[in-house]
């Protein structure tokens, strides 16, 4: 039997592409991790050292079934389960020194129990870590055979990414405020529960749109979300949101929704006119002097980027962008956001009515308590222990990587009481 010539889109890597497959195809398809029911494709033969392993499902990831090993395995080829953008580096990296007096020892204490840094990383199962203090390398290490050449799934760093190529929309004229209405920018949720929404409120994750962002519950609208992903079909993301009803007054609700950053891309990409990866790479990939190619996961072949997950990138690029967010978002000497966007994006914000959200700002996250808290310090977190730390008193930035087997409820140890020693050791 013939089957078709596959013909991948000129902006997607042919090798994340599915369409007719035949029944060998399949079955290989399905020893490297993708199955019959995910958009995993089977391992390519580039230079990227992992590109042989075997992974799991995106269905896997999300119900927390995957065991440990195949979480690696997964975790570092994310671009396998979904078309990718890619997100094009700087011909001129940013220099990453190691710093004169490196990270030695952490001593800390968290929920009663002491710690060091071993600790840390055996218990929350690091596989990770990145430590600059003053934008040098005062500790690096991969574990679980990663290397600085590994690409690693962000998760919802890709929130706060997100989040950060709207304030360089609003530099470059292309938002006209916060307080724009989302349909401004996506027509189709005219109508919709979101019509009546603040650029702001989604920002907040305060549009008031009713959201169970439940990972493992297959009937949450977070795992219908991730269906309509798998589906690739064009616009069937934006199609679920539409739908969705309306459970209280846009700004006075805090609901975390990954849903809320799927409009968050939707309307940055109806701002900017034109691909999210490819603004990311003019505006910050490029400028910051990020050293490797990143890729970001793409609602359908040639579509638009997943808002709220899907970016994977090397360690030490993901501390550049740290440092980019603690030098206020400046790169090349260029304002790159408006200049108090990240002191407001990093901070605690306050819901209409007054409602203070004291642990969330524009999609990053706020420390409550301890030395953070005090240094005004923020983050960026993802399921499976993914994190971007800035503390901009100290100057200070940490990304960890996590392989945790499940989505939530695995990190043994309070990130932010290590990440409280780790400031505390290099200060």
């Amino acid at each position: 039997m013939h089957y078709p010539t596959v013909q991948a889109p000129s902006c997607v890597r042919p090798r994340t592409v599915l369409r007719a497959l035949s029944l060998a195809a399949l079955t290989a398809l399905a020893a490297c991790g993708g199955g019959d029911d995910d958009n995993a494709t089977p391992a390519p033969t580039a230079a990227y050292p992992h590109a042989q392993e075997p992974i799991g499902t995106v269905r896997q990831v999300y119900d927390g079934a995957l065991t440990p090993d195949l979480s690696v395995n997964t975790f570092r080829n994310i671009d396998r389960l979904f078309p990718t953008r890619s997100i094009t580096p700087s011909s001129t990296p940013l220099a990453m020194p190691k710093a004169a007096r490196p990270l030695t020892a952490v001593q800390f204490t968290s929920g009663g129990k002491a710690y060091d840094l071993v600790d840390y990383l055996a218990l929350n199962r690091v596989s990770g870590l990145l430590v600059l203090k003053n934008g040098e390398i005062a500790h690096e290490a991969y574990l679980y055979g990663n290397t600085e050449k590994t690409r690693w799934m962000s998760m919802s760093v890709a929130k706060s990414i997100t989040s950060t190529l709207i304030g360089a929309a609003i530099q470059d004229g292309l938002i006209a405020s916060l307080n724009d209405q989302v349909v401004k920018y996506v027509p189709r949720l005219a109508g919709s529960a979101y019509d009546g929404v603040t650029v702001r409120d989604v920002l907040m994750m305060a549009s008031g749109v009713k959201w169970d962002e439940t990972y493992t519950n297959p009937a949450s609208d977070r795992r219908a979300l991730l269906e309509a992903q798998i589906s690739q079909k064009p616009g069937s993301a934006l199609d679920l949101m539409a739908k969705l009803p309306r459970a209280a007054a846009p700004g006075t609700v805090n609901n975390y929704s990954t849903g809320e950053t799927q409009i968050a891309g939707e309307l940055l990409r109806g701002a900017v006119k034109k691909p999210l990866a490819q603004y990311l790479s003019e505006k910050i990939w490029t400028k910051v002097g990020m050293e490797a190619e990143a890729n970001w996961w793409l609602d359908s072949p040639d579509g638009v980027e997943i808002g709220g997950s899907g970016i994977s990138a090397t360690l030490r690029d993901y501390g550049r962008f740290g440092l980019f967010i603690m030098n206020d978002g400046r790169a090349q000497g260029v304002q790159v956001v408006p200049p108090t966007w990240v002191a407001e994006a990093g901070s605690p914000k306050t819901l209409a009515g007054g409602t203070p959200l004291p642990f969330y700002g524009y999609m990053w996250w706020v420390p409550t308590t301890g030395q953070s808290a005090l240094d005004k310090a923020f983050y960026a977190t993802g399921i499976f222990g993914q994190n971007i730390y800035i503390n901009q008193k100290e100057k200070v930035v940490i990304v960890t990587w996590g392989a945790q087997s499940k989505p939530t409820g695995a990190g043994v140890v309070n990130n932010i009481d290590f990440f409280d020693a780790v400031v505390k050791a290099v200060r």
